[in-house]
């Protein structure tokens, strides 16, 4: 099977990547801005007619699009997330023969929800801040396009290779320097919502059963649990071998511990993050991709640190 592969350089991109390269049916192209490319394009300021260009020369039956941005301006967030969609919808639909599109959405669309509640792919989508907005945009697209089309709304990605500016690459690369300098805190964000973590190589697994199947339209991607940011981070601390203290913003210093949360009578309690809750209801995935997480969190989070601490 012919795949075209866009966003190869991002953090679930590389693990789609490796993953699909692995594969001795599978003819992998990569299309991106950078020199390792197999076609170089630029996604943000392409026109649709030129890559639908590429698209009869590669001629794929599936397109994976990995592509985007988590971080930056609005306008950079809409440009990758949004207007980079709709170049690789219009392309498809141009080409000759019109490929299989594999896109990655983002739990973020969803935006605050019911604490305690699992979040169906039925939900109505309430988007806080431009990530969010950027992301369901562009699933809008997706799913209006005509296309064969599957959007895979991706839970909290965490395991090796997790971007500095992720919680867990912060984390780690601040118990690292604590582990060098001999410093006795860690500086984070209020760690007190609840996250779907799911490991990016049980992603790229996904990715893969999505693109050989038949199933469309969104599938969440998560593990179907609900874990506290502070528990994870624990997770992470202890892998580190790290004896200090994590204090969170707006909370007072907290000792590493097993697990729980810690509260002092009398102390006020963290202000709530803007989405407290979120947890996939992943039925969608198992019963239709035949896709279930195989790496747990402990050993994501050790893999970030081993990563981490082997960092020059």
């Amino acid at each position: 099977m012919r795949v075209l592969l866009l966003g190869a350089d991002g953090f679930i991109g590389r693990r789609v990547a490796d993953r699909l390269l692995a594969e001795p049916d599978l003819q992998v192209t990569v299309l991106g801005r950078r020199d390792s490319a197999d076609i170089r394009f630029d996604l943000t300021a392409g026109s649709p007619g030129a890559l639908s260009r590429f698209l009869d020369a590669v001629a794929p039956q599936v397109v994976i699009n990995c592509a985007g941005a988590t971080y930056g301006s609005s306008r950079t967030l809409i440009r990758s997330n949004t207007l980079a969609v709709a170049t690789v919808c219009e392309a498809i639909r141009r080409s000759r023969e019109p490929a299989r599109l594999v896109h990655i959405g983002s739990a973020a669309e969803y935006g605050p929800m019911q604490p305690g509640a699992p979040i169906g792919e039925g939900t109505e989508p309430r988007p806080v801040g431009p990530y969010g907005v950027s992301k369901l945009a562009g699933t809008e697209l997706v799913l209006a396009s005509g296309l064969d089309a599957a959007v895979l709304r991706v839970f909290d990605v965490v395991g090796p290779g997790a971007p500095p500016a992720s919680l867990f690459g912060r984390l780690a690369d601040g118990l690292r320097r604590a582990l060098v300098h001999d410093e006795l805190q860690v500086r984070m964000p209020d760690l007190s919502g609840y996250r779907d973590f799911v490991d990016v190589r049980d992603v790229a697994r996904a990715v893969q059963a999505a693109a050989v199947s038949a199933a469309t339209g969104v599938i969440n991607i998560g593990s179907g649990h609900a874990v506290r940011a502070r528990d994870a981070a624990h997770l992470l601390v202890r892998a580190s071998g790290f004896e200090g203290i994590v204090a969170e913003d707006g909370r007072p210093a907290l000792v590493p511990s097993q697990g729980g949360e810690h509260h002092r009578a009398g102390e006020p309690r963290p202000l709530p993050e803007p989405v407290p809750w979120r947890q996939a209801d992943v039925r969608t995935a198992r019963d239709r991709l035949g896709w279930r997480t195989q790496v747990p969190l402990e050993e994501s989070l050790g893999d970030v640190w081993l990563e981490t601490a082997c960092r020059v």
